[in-house]
């Protein structure tokens, strides 16, 4: 699998769509794969759901929930119910890239293709990846897609999902040193300032990300319905996540407003190593799901992302400790026997006046994985070249790191989920994020905290083992 496509909510349902190869573990044939969740935690795999068929391969889209039949795709057997699941995804013939429509009146289980499709055709090699929704401003659907090799955004717009509009565009802008994929927009409150909101366009960009692979950028601005107008300086690139191995983030649709989060996950791999991974017989995964939030701090409004609350319910054993030095807490970690393949850490550090401070996991005799805080450059990283299996690429071992504010005095919260083969880091609520794929040994679960430079202390530590999320 790689990029998630149309995640969405329907009738107590959250779907997870996403590109499959049906048949084998390397990209080729693609088709929307298809799993179901009630918790956003543990999902049940379904069969595919929109097929390759014809020599047209289906590539990245989204869903909406089509309430009132604009479309006039539904065909409810309730009379207070008019809706039906509508799926908007790029057609690839192998020469031309264009947007196309299916429909499902069985939440989800089965799918039609428009009779009518394409329903945008420009005649276009890379112009792909619709991002739908409707705007209740205008009372119209838009659609964000993006003219890839162009680096640019394009918005349509529509009353019935059918026939579209051009809108305008937006870009070149900020990071463009590969292509323009996945694009997403959404409205989010500024915390802490009532009845301010701010739209948030995200890009994916392949290569040139922050790490050098493949990352999310994102602009800060205006929608009005028909244009983006960003707040950001046109050079001005924000990221999403500062590890190697977050892509094609999309947010999910119609959550319903009495739960009013926006929600996202994205693929956690990278392609300039996709079809290397050593998995079998699988190959690719997906990000856990993240909260969405908007915050002002001095350089302007950035966006935080923090794990679901859902996750939570896949705690069992559990170890805490408090105000000990990271030798006396490294003691009682060995005492405890605190290791394991999947963890969750909130661990809170005061970093004192070491030059570098953090904590070792999956660790074994001759691998880790560093999750640390250099002072001297204020930035939080990742370090994975004694991960594990490193060596089936030569672009996967590496240290990232992102910015980490941090006023004097103060403490670092990290909270932090490792699994068998990803660590994803957010630290201080999720101002900057990281994550890495990494391939450990199965023995290697041990954790470690370490400084460099001056003493630390842990002020406050947990650890959970994590329940497997499938059956």
């Amino acid at each position: 699998m790689n990029d998630p496509n149309g995640p969405i909510f329907y009738k107590g349902e959250y779907h997870l769509f996403y590109q499959y190869n049906p048949f084998g573990n390397e990209w080729g044939h693609m088709s929307w794969g298809h799993a179901v969740s009630r918790d956003l935690v543990r999902w049940q795999h379904l069969p595919v759901a929109i097929p390759e068929e014809n020599g047209i391969m289906i590539f990245s889209g989204s869903t909406v929930v089509d309430w009132h039949n604009s479309s006039g795709f539904c065909r409810g057997s309730r009379a207070d119910d008019s809706s039906c699941l509508v799926a908007i995804y790029t057609g690839y013939t192998g020469a031309l890239q264009n947007q196309n429509v299916a429909y499902s009146n069985d939440n989800g289980r089965t799918w039609t293709k428009y009779s009518g499709n394409p329903v945008i055709d420009l005649h276009l090699q890379d112009f792909r990846d619709p991002k739908v929704f409707w705007h209740e401003g205008t009372h119209k659907w838009v659609m964000v897609t993006v003219l890839s090799s162009q680096h640019k955004v394009r918005f349509f717009g529509s009353t019935d999902l059918k026939r579209w509009t051009p809108l305008s565009d937006f870009g070149p802008a900020a990071a463009t040193g590969g292509v323009w994929e996945c694009p997403d927009l959404f409205e989010l409150p500024v915390e802490g300032e009532p009845g301010q909101t701010r739209w948030v366009l995200s890009v994916n960009l392949n290569p040139g990300g922050v790490a050098g692979g493949s990352g999310d950028q994102y602009f800060i601005g205006k929608f009005d319905g028909s244009t983006f107008t960003s707040e950001n300086s046109k050079d001005q690139v924000l990221w999403s996540d500062y590890g190697k191995d977050f892509y094609a983030s999309t947010s999910f649709s119609d959550i319903p407003k009495s739960d009013g989060r926006r929600i996202w996950l994205g693929w956690l791999v990278n392609w300039d190593y996709a079809g290397k991974v050593p998995t079998d017989p699988w190959r690719g995964v997906q990000s856990i799901p993240r909260e969405l939030k908007l915050k002002r701090f001095a350089d302007g409004i950035r966006l935080m992302q923090q794990p679901v609350a859902e996750l939570r319910n896949l705690r069992e054993q559990h170890t805490s400790l408090e105000r000990q030095s990271v030798v006396a807490a490294n003691r009682l970690l060995k005492e405890k026997g605190v290791r394991g393949e999947a963890l969750e850490i909130v661990a809170e550090i005061d970093p004192g006046g070491a030059a570098e401070v953090g904590l070792k996991v999956r660790k074994g005799p001759d691998e880790e994985t560093v999750i640390g805080f250099d002072a001297k450059e204020s930035k939080l990283f990742v370090d994975r070249t004694r991960s594990g299996n490193v060596g089936f690429d030569e672009k996967f071992p590496g240290r990232h790191a992102g910015p980490l504010r941090l006023a004097v005095g103060k403490s670092v919260k990290l909270q932090i989920f490792v699994d068998r083969s990803s660590v994803e880091v957010f630290v201080n609520d999720g101002e900057t994020v990281i994550s890495d794929g990494i391939f450990p040994t199965r023995a290697s679960g041990g954790i470690e905290f370490y400084s460099q430079g001056g003493q630390a202390r842990i002020l406050k530590l947990d650890v959970w083992n994590l329940a497997s999320v499938w059956k």
